[in-house]
């Protein structure tokens, strides 16, 4: 950020210092290159591959260096004592999703709590510091020693040679956990590997001295189970198995035990998954109102390229009572593997596929029949002209019929169009070309406006002027806008009707000059009679018409005033928060901020 890196390079060398951090704390390249790719960058391009690999590379070579081939865990050399063992672990792998999903929703639980609490924010980790050190003297009374304090390699290397009794490893559990939500979530300095690692180890242990009670014959020592724990356990909290499994390797070079952590892992990443769809790292994003999809790069990609856009109007419809034969002629025409079948022209009734018609064939079926005799009465997937066009790929893959029907929003199984993946791999060609004409011009519009424009953030004081008013009732100049508010914790959209309250976190976007002038106003060191009288910024709710010129552009392609700027959409009840990619339609309503008298012009402009 100080070199005024690109938003993608910033995000590939944040990835570079986790895999290098990782790599040499640990001993483990391979995992801390895999971590960066898998958790943080969430994708394998090769570009970003080679520039973590050699990060992760550089900083094990100079770890070893000055530490030399130091193992993290030192451990027995555990197997698999017997097959049957697989279903324990089994059995542990759901106990660890359990586990570290209600860790993950525990931790920000506990951010809430601290949050509501109202005492000056550098005093709140002081008391979680004092809690802390109660719960360092429960752990002291455990076993003579305050072992939830620290990392706890030591303590988790006790466990691995199964040292540890049930007692102490269970209590050690349950007080890690604590611990760590009270420290993360009062403000205190951490993080969630190494408690992630040293919960899994405890509740591995715990599972593995009862399983060993139970079953001695067949089940191997607790420390076998403390080390496939660590990985279970982390795996569930980050969603990331692949990390898990080749860190545990590198980290104790055993290699032996590898089917049960695999298999355990890999369980109970499912598990977690399908009880949280964010990770504990993608839900402290989601909480400040930062979005993640599965396949980020591409799913952000096709958000702004709707249905409307990429849809083939020419659907090649065939009527319901059409013979088979006909139909057989039809896609032999056609060459397509799927064709919408409609009544009265335009009413969509289903999709019909080459692959029943081949069913029938080999039955001797189709001279007699029609489609409407074998239609199921299965409803076909749909898509709206206004959806994104990503939302169609995923109707493709899970029903594999060849073609997405895309019907009207006004009137009820109106076929308009068809969305096939070659219609699809178009639509993604051309985002791809406009999103690097859209970079290029953000770059050339950064570097011209470099030192002229920036962002303040400020924490309003309790007699700061704008408490207790509305945004809209703010005079902050016709160069300025209020970008985000964050209150306890949470982002929220900013609207002309938003109340501001003290302790209130505001970020302004306006020019460098004005920036400490901005920040003296709201922390109340200036009056509103300091401010110009011509720089009063309100808010105003546009619906567009069906009869308006923007019906179906691009927000880049209009032409408000300059000292205006469109904040928000409202289609079908949903906030849609605008880009420059973002088609406008008609019944939407779109709220423009900005200065008084340029309102009514950019009104204007919408409806006309």
């Amino acid at each position: 950020q100080y070199l005024k890196l690109s938003e993608d390079r910033v995000r590939t060398l944040v990835a570079c210092g986790a895999a290098g951090g990782i790599a040499a704390t640990f001993n483990a390249p391979i995992a801390g290159a895999v971590f960066a790719l898998e958790v943080l960058l969430r994708r394998f391009g090769s570009v970003y591959f080679g520039a973590v690999v050699i990060s992760a590379v550089t900083a094990d070579v100079i770890a070893h260096y000055f530490e030399g081939d130091q193992r993290t865990f030192l451990t027995p050399e555990y197997s698999l004592n017997s097959p049957w063992e697989l279903l324990l672990y089994t059995l542990m792998g759901f106990i660890a999703a359990l586990a570290s999903v209600g860790f993950s929703r525990m931790l920000y639980f506990s951010e809430d709590i601290w949050n509501l609490i109202r005492i000056p924010e550098p005093t709140k980790p002081i008391f979680g510091g004092v809690l802390l050190g109660l719960l360092g003297i429960a752990s002291y009374q455990i076993d003579g020693f305050p072992r939830v304090f620290g990392v706890g390699y030591e303590t988790i290397e006790s466990t691995l040679f199964s040292q540890l009794t049930l007692q102490v490893t269970f209590g050690l559990l349950i007080l890690k956990l604590i611990a760590t939500t009270l420290t993360l979530g009062s403000g205190g300095s951490g993080g969630i590997f190494a408690p992630s690692l040293f919960m899994g180890a405890m509740l591995g242990a715990s599972f593995g001295q009862i399983a060993h009670t139970l079953f001695p014959e067949i089940v191997a020592p607790s420390g076998a189970y403390a080390l496939v724990g660590m990985a279970a356990f982390f795996s569930g909290a980050a969603h990331a198995p692949i990390t898990a499994i080749l860190i545990l390797y590198e980290m104790t070079g055993d290699y032996q035990i590898i089917l049960p952590l695999m298999l355990a892992t890999v369980i109970s990443t499912i598990v977690s998954r399908n009880l949280s769809h964010d990770s504990i790292y993608t839900l402290k994003l989601k909480r400040r109102g930062v979005e993640l999809s599965e396949d980020t790069q591409a799913i952000d990609l096709m958000q702004g390229v709707t249905a409307q856009i990429a849809m083939n109007s020419e659907t090649n419809a065939v009527p319901f009572d059409m013979p088979l034969v006909e139909l057989m002629n039809a896609f032999s025409s056609t060459h397509y593997h799927a064709l919408p079948v409609v009544k009265d022209e335009t009413k969509l009734i289903g999709v019909i596929t080459i692959k029943e018609l081949d069913q029938l064939r080999s039955g001797g079926l189709l001279e007699s029949k029609t489609i409407a005799e074998i239609l199921t009465n299965k409803k076909p997937a749909t898509i709206l002209p206004h959806q994104p066009v990503w939302m169609a790929l995923r109707h493709l893959e899970d029903q594999g019929e060849g073609c997405v029907p895309v019907i009207s929003e006004t009137s009820e199984n109106t076929l308009l169009g068809v969305l096939r993946r070659i219609d699809i791999i178009r639509a993604y060609n051309k985002a791809v070309s406009q999103r690097a004409q859209d970079q290029h011009h953000d770059e050339i519009l950064n570097i011209r406006k470099l030192n002229r424009t920036g962002l303040t953030e400020v924490t309003l004081g309790p007699k700061s002027p704008i408490v207790g008013k509305r945004v809209k009732e703010l005079r902050l100049g016709d160069d300025t806008l209020m970008v985000s508010v964050r209150r306890k914790g949470k982002l929220r959209i900013v609207r002309g009707e938003t109340i501001l309250h003290a302790n209130d976190k505001v970020t302004i976007f306006s020019e460098k000059p004005k920036a400490d002038f901005l920040e003296n106003y709201l922390n109340g060191t200036l009056d509103d009679s300091e401010l110009p009288e011509e720089s009063l910024v309100c808010n105003r709710e546009v619906e567009i018409p069906p009869e308006s010129s923007i019906d179906g552009k691009r927000i880049r392609d209009l032409s408000l005033p300059e000292d205006c700027v469109l904040v928000k959409i409202i289609r079908n009840r949903q906030i849609i928060l605008p880009r420059g990619d973002t088609v406008l339609y008609s019944g939407d309503i779109v709220e423009i901020f900005g200065v008084d008298e340029k309102l009514l012009e950019a009104e204007s402009n919408l409806v006309s």
